[in-house]
């Protein structure tokens, strides 16, 4: 196994071999997209149990809609395909043949040209509000609350694992309400939402806030987001919850009978994560010597690692440790006893390390006679020794309090990492040599965010909420014109 290459050293590569090294994921054949392997994936697979839990509390329910758009309805609402058209990849054809000319190879059938060209799906919003026309006559039909867990594509040009891939897994909510103010609540619910599980479930702390006009989604009124910081200064938008108001109804024409029997159209929401929260847990709490998972989102929580020289020992060893394990298990604690006598206990202790497992237990026979085993933490590195007497108690304790410590050292990294600065010379000095979040006035003009952008390729990632109201008054420190905007700048993935 090849030592990782330090953060300091290139974060990048760094990254990249981690993602690779813990067998989370791998480039595709395919230009752009991925492989995610089974490690990755378990890791998605608790992601998504979790949220589609918190979405069914809150009275969403799941569906599934066609992969393909076709070009008519894509392009209904102006503002969201302008907004994908470079990303988007488009179906023409619909067979191949073989060539006369080359035996052995297949080149496209040019009389199988579909009538309509076919979308595939960057985002979802033109298939499904063309559906919900059908679905929606009366206010008694509202709301519809629905969730999709899917894929999408945006032909993107540079690419990375898990951060930025042609092809990604996600989920996208989209619901329709009889007014204005429930849709509102509606997205300002599910924002609060991500925060909740990112927070709590991932261990990553998030600024929530509103969009700039520049960076709001293509069609909606209003974009909501969570922002996270990395450890390289980066930030990352880790959730994006969208008021839609009424933009996706009038472009299907999607009107309702009200309860006064006036016809109305119907106001939108759109939200989704996706797998680059993956990406963001990795840049988060990662380490040089590997993943560190917090145990919530952690595929094994605790493995066991026997430690012996004979049968004997091992027996007893083992005799010991599955009575461990159904304890553990018991508690709804993912465990495992690894008994694999092909390799030694240091290549486990290297491998899970690596793998970010939160909690290692090795037993070995001075352990059982002095009724204790090792325990090493994988966020701080720290070895003890715990009795065995009541030990699924100790481990289900202490699970609890790496999940806490995760988040805390994440949130003091985020809180050190916030400069406020009042002149371009120190924005600018920031940005190169510290990075972070970067909080300033903005005079409100998507002009003067256009030209720090270019200039800097920093963006306001967000206002953050407690700003929305720009109930303070200050100076632009690039304009110089009047501002009562606080918003929080930085580079970003």
């Amino acid at each position: 196994m090849a030592k990782l290459t330090s953060r300091k050293e290139d974060y990048s590569k760094w990254y990249n071999e981690l993602v690779i090294q813990t067998g989370m994921a791998e480039n595709s054949k395919v230009r752009g997209c991925m492989v995610i392997k089974p490690y990755g994936y378990a890791i998605w697979e608790k992601m998504q149990a979790e949220l589609d839990r918190m979405f069914k509390e809150t009275g969403h329910q799941n569906a599934y809609f066609p992969l393909f758009v076709p070009k008519s309805l894509f392009e209904a609402e102006e503002k969201n395909a302008e907004g994908f058209a470079k990303e988007c990849a488009v179906v023409t054809h619909y067979r191949l043949k073989n060539d006369e000319n080359n035996p052995g190879k297949l080149i496209v059938d040019p009389n199988a040209k579909l009538e309509e060209e076919l979308i595939v799906r960057p985002t979802s919003e033109a298939i499904i509000w063309s559906t919900y026309k059908g679905w929606i006559q009366s206010y008694r039909d509202l709301p519809i609350l629905i969730n999709q867990w899917a894929n999408v594509v945006r032909w993107e040009m540079r690419t990375r694992l898990f951060l930025r891939t042609a092809e990604f897994l996600w989920q996208e909510g989209h619901t329709a309400h009889a007014t204005k103010e429930e849709a509102i609540v509606e997205t300002k619910q599910m924002l609060d939402v991500y925060a909740d599980f990112v927070e709590g479930f991932m261990g990553i702390p998030v600024v929530k806030g509103v969009k700039s006009a520049n960076e709001r989604f293509a069609g909606a009124e209003d974009t909501y987001c969570i922002e996270a910081l990395m450890q390289d200064g980066k930030a990352l938008q880790a959730g994006t919850s969208h008021f839609l108001g009424q933009n996706f109804a009038k472009a299907f024409d999607v009107k309702f009978a009200t309860k006064e029997g006036t016809l109305d159209y119907v106001w939108a929401t759109s939200w989704g994560v996706s797998t680059r929260l993956i990406g963001a847990l990795i840049m988060t709490h990662s380490d040089d010597n590997g993943l560190v998972l917090p145990p919530k989102l952690a595929p094994i929580q605790v493995v066991i690692v026997p430690i012996y020289r004979d049968d004997e020992q091992k027996n007893k060893i083992s005799e010991v440790a599955d009575k461990l394990v159904k304890e553990l298990k018991s508690k709804g604690i993912s465990v495992k006893f690894d008994d694999d006598d092909t390799v030694k206990p240091g290549w486990k202790f290297n491998e899970y390390e690596l793998k970010g497992v939160p909690l290692r237990i090795a037993i070995g026979p001075r352990d059982l006679e002095n009724g204790q085993v090792e325990m090493a933490r994988r966020d701080t590195l720290e070895k003890s020794f715990e009795k065995l007497d009541g030990l699924a108690d100790t481990i289900e304790l202490k699970l609890e309090e790496i999940q806490t410590s995760i988040f805390d050292r994440a949130h003091k990294f985020r809180e050190e990492n916030i400069t406020e600065v009042t002149s371009y010379e120190e924005f600018k000095e920031v940005l190169e040599n510290k990075g972070g979040f970067i909080s300033a006035y903005w005079d409100g003009t998507p002009e003067t965010e256009e030209k720090i952008k270019n200039e800097t390729k920093a963006t306001i990632r967000c206002i953050p909420l407690e700003n929305i109201e720009g109930t303070e008054t200050g100076t632009d420190f690039y304009s110089e014109k009047p501002a009562k905007f606080k918003v929080l700048y930085a580079k970003a993935y």
